[in-house]
C-alpha cells in the first residue's frame, strides 16, 4: 500500500508526545513490512525538509498554524496519484483531508483525544470559548464524514457527540524497557505524579490529595516528576513531603516509578494516559481521576479511577495505599495496553478495511 500520514508534528519536534511515539512505532513497522509509507509534518529547526527515517519518508512544511495549508498545497504539486490512503491524524485541528483529496485515494482520520475542556484552561478567554464552542465542534462535524479511527472508547465516544458515526476503536501500544527495572519499593509510603507541570493535567489536585491523604497515613511522601510551566511556583509552596525532581530521563523515571507505591494522575481529559501504562508495567498501579482516556487506561491497567475531586482520590489513595504497601501489584505485561506489532498490524486491518484495499501477504516487523 501507499500511505501517507498528516501529522503537525512528527517525533523529531520539541512538542512532540504520545500521540507521535505512536506514529512512528506503527509506521517504521509498515514501512519494514514493504508499505511505501510518508509521513507531513511541520517544519522543524534543523531537520531537514525531506528525510528518510526508519524506512519511511518525512515531509517537513510549515508551522504549527500552517502545517495545514503546506499539506494541501504538497498535495495539490506532488501528492495527487501517489497515494491509496491518506490518514489525518487529528491533534486538536484535523487537516480535513477528505476536503480535498481529489484523486480517488481514501480518507480516514486517526483522533487520539478531543480538546473540550482543555480549551479554557490553555487559551485565553475569548479564544478559549470560540474554541470550545465553535471551532472544534464545526472542525469534528466536518471530520465526521469520513471514518475515523480512535485509540480509546472515551475518544469515540466523545467523537459522537459531534455526529461521528464511523468510528472504529484501535489499540494503544506500550514497549516495556528491557531490562525491566525491578527495584525494591520504598520502605516509606510513597506516591508519584509523572508528568508536565501544566494546568491541565492538574498536578496541584494531586499535592492536595497527598496532603489529605497523609492525615491517615504517616510518613506519606509524594514525588513529582517531570518539567513545566508550573513547576517553580508549585515547588515554592508544596509541604515538605513533596519532593520535585524536575525532568528527568527515562531511565529515572521508571527508577522512580518502580520504587513508588502508587501513580496518580488528574488530568482534565487525555487520549489514552501512556503513563498510567508505564506504571502498570513497572508494578505501580494507579489512582486516577474518572475523565475521558484516563478511564481508559487505568481500567485496563487494573488500576482505580474516582471522582474528579482531591477529596476522592485521598479517600481512595487512603483506603488502597496500605494494601499496595503491603503486597506491590506484579508488572503487567504491556501495562494493560498492546505489543507495537499487534498495534500496527491491527491499525493496518482496520485501514485496510476502511479503504477497501484488497489484502495480500504481509508481516509485520519489529
Amino acid at each position: 500500500m501507499r500511505i501517507l500520514i498528516l501529522n503537525w508534528r512528527d517525533l523529531s519536534h520539541p512538542a512532540a508526545g504520545g500521540a507521535e511515539v505512536y506514529t512512528e512505532q506503527v509506521l517504521r513497522r509498515w514501512a519494514a513490512a514493504g508499505h511505501q509509507v510518508t509521513l507531513f509534518a511541520a517544519a522543524v529547526a534543523g531537520r531537514p525538509a525531506d528525510e528518510l527515517r526508519d524506512g519511511y519518508r518525512v515531509i517537513r512544511a510549515g508551522s504549527r498554524f500552517t502545517v495545514y495549508r503546506e499539506a494541501r498545497r504538497w498535495w495539490q504539486r506532488h501528492g495527487r496519484g501517489r497515494f491509496d490512503v491518506v490518514i489525518d491524524e487529528t491533534n486538536t485541528v484535523p487537516f480535513q483531508a477528505h476536503e480535498w483529496v481529489d484523486d480517488g485515494a481514501r480518507t480516514i482520520a486517526l483522533v487520539h483525544q478531543t480538546c473540550e475542556e482543555i480549551w479554557h484552561i490553555n487559551a485565553p478567554p475569548i479564544l478559549a470559548h470560540l474554541g470550545r464552542h465553535r471551532l472544534e465542534p464545526n472542525w469534528l462535524r466536518r471530520l465526521g464524514g469520513s471514518p475515523i479511527l480512535a485509540v480509546s472508547a472515551s475518544t469515540r465516544d466523545a467523537l459522537a457527540r459531534f455526529g461521528a458515526y464511523d468510528v472504529t476503536v484501535v489499540p494503544e501500544g506500550y514497549e516495556p524497557p528491557n531490562p525491566l527495572p525491578r527495584p525494591v519499593k520504598e520502605e516509606q509510603p510513597t506516591a508519584v505524579f509523572c508528568g508536565r507541570m501544566v494546568s491541565y493535567k492538574r498536578p496541584g489536585d494531586v499535592i492536595r490529595a497527598v496532603g489529605l491523604a497523609a492525615e491517615r497515613i504517616p510518613g506519606l511522601r509524594l514525588w513529582m516528576v517531570g518539567g513545566g510551566p508550573l513547576l517553580d511556583r508549585l515547588a515554592a509552596t508544596a509541604p515538605a513531603h513533596v519532593t520535585f525532581h524536575g525532568r528527568v530521563t527515562e531511565a529515572e523515571k521508571h527508577d522512580l516509578m518502580a520504587r513508588a507505591h502508587v501513580h496518580l494522575a488528574a488530568s482534565v481529559r487525555e487520549g489514552w494516559g501512556l503513563v498510567v501504562t508505564e506504571a502498570a508495567a513497572l508494578g505501580t498501579p494507579t489512582v486516577a481521576y474518572d475523565v475521558p482516556g484516563l478511564r481508559d487506561s487505568t481500567t485496563a491497567a487494573g488500576g482505580v479511577v474516582v471522582p474528579a475531586r482531591p477529596e476522592a482520590m485521598a479517600a481512595r489513595l487512603a483506603e488502597l495505599l496500605p494494601g499496595w504497601q503491603r503486597q506491590p501489584p506484579a508488572p503487567l505485561p504491556y501495562g494493560g495496553a498492546h505489543s507495537w506489532d499487534t498495534v500496527a498490524d491491527t491499525l493496518l486491518a482496520a485501514v485496510r478495511q476502511h479503504a477497501r484495499v484488497p489484502r495480500g501477504p504481509m508481516r509485520v516487523a519489529a
